[in-house]
């Protein structure tokens, strides 16, 4: 086992480097630079943007610059934002609980109507079962977060008033900021309408970020445990008259894991992703809205910090779920 952890987690130094050098070539490639945006409609001083670009250390040649921003990288130090002038560490640190609270929430949606939407669809082929989930799973794949998010917010929250429209928490309460996660602390602070507000505003963003996960989760649950049931161990276990759900849920559903755990481990970069739009059409504070004004604002240090955090959590997610087939599947491990 120990073998196979190290062959896997060889493969993340060169991801690191590409992710790095992606980032970075990316955000020079974006029209205009830090000090164009803080000199606003009037123009700056020559003068005083030349140093300006010197003081950033924009004046360089890019491969200068990369390879000061590598050896800035492996020292653990992010750098600073140009325009709040904060670590851009401590800046992540402060705004992803926001983003893992939506994302956790979403995948725990996804995850808990798309497997057994799948497995139904499976032990119902080609019945109006399967059909009716086969069917909102590929118009929920099809849908874009951002059409998606908005017809929810006219229908729940312009429509029937039930849910909130942007933020996390209403104005009127003021919770102490203990752990970052607004429903821990509402808890450990014991004000139950302040929970009810944190979850009531949770609800929107989750649906929409967790619809797409939904449908591939439902739709590959439904591939494994089809090829599953057709196995002889399941014939096997069917003849020794072992109980319908012992069959599905213990010899059937296990192997049928592989490739949804697969599929999971990969939405979590989906989920990430999906969060910028989400968390924009929200106004929801966590790092998605952060990229997005680090973007506009050619906030360098900001894009490429944020980028390579969420890279290494993406890289650890699929480390894990590389892990996990060992533990579900031994073959896997010793092979």
């Amino acid at each position: 086992m120990f073998a196979f952890i190290l062959r896997r987690a060889a493969l993340i130094v060169p991801t690191f480097i590409g992710v790095t050098l992606l980032a970075f070539a990316l955000i020079h490639l974006i029209p205009g630079d830090p000090v164009e945006n803080l000199s606003g409609e009037r123009g700056m001083d020559p003068a005083r943007r030349e140093r300006l670009l010197h003081e950033f250390g924009l004046d360089r040649a890019l491969p200068l610059q990369y390879a000061e921003y590598i050896a800035q990288v492996v020292k653990g130090d992010l750098g600073t934002s140009l325009t709040t002038h904060e670590p851009v560490l401590s800046e992540f640190l402060t705004l992803f609980p926001a983003t893992i609270e939506l994302a956790l929430f979403a995948m725990v949606l996804a995850v808990a109507l798309g497997l057994p939407a799948g497995i139904l669809a499976a032990l119902k082929r080609n019945t109006v079962a399967d059909y009716a989930v086969m069917g909102v799973s590929l118009t929920g794949y099809s849908m874009p977060i951002f059409w998606w998010a908005l017809l929810l917010i006219l229908f729940f929250s312009v429509q029937l008033g039930w849910t909130p429209v942007s933020g996390r928490i209403a104005v009127e309460y003021d919770v102490p900021a203990a752990t970052g996660f607004m429903l821990v602390d509402t808890l450990r602070a014991g004000d139950w309408d302040a929970f009810r507000s944190a979850l009531s505003h949770l609800i929107l963003p989750s649906i929409a970020l967790g619809t797409i996960p939904l449908a591939v989760i439902a739709r590959m649950t439904r591939s494994a445990m089809l090829e599953v049931l057709r196995e002889d161990y399941v014939r096997t276990a069917r003849a020794k008259g072992l109980p319908r759900w012992q069959v599905i849920l213990i010899h059937a559903l296990r192997n049928a894991l592989i490739p949804v755990i697969t599929v999971i481990g990969l939405q979590v970069g989906l989920l990430l992703s999906g969060a910028i739009l989400t968390e924009t059409i929200f106004s929801w504070p966590g790092v998605g809205n952060w990229l997005i004004h680090g973007v506009q604002s050619r906030d360098y240090p900001v894009v490429q910090g944020g980028i390579l955090l969420i890279a290494t959590i993406v890289i650890s997610v699929n480390l894990i779920v590389d892990l996990l087939y060992g533990v579900v599947n031994p073959r896997i491990r010793h092979a």
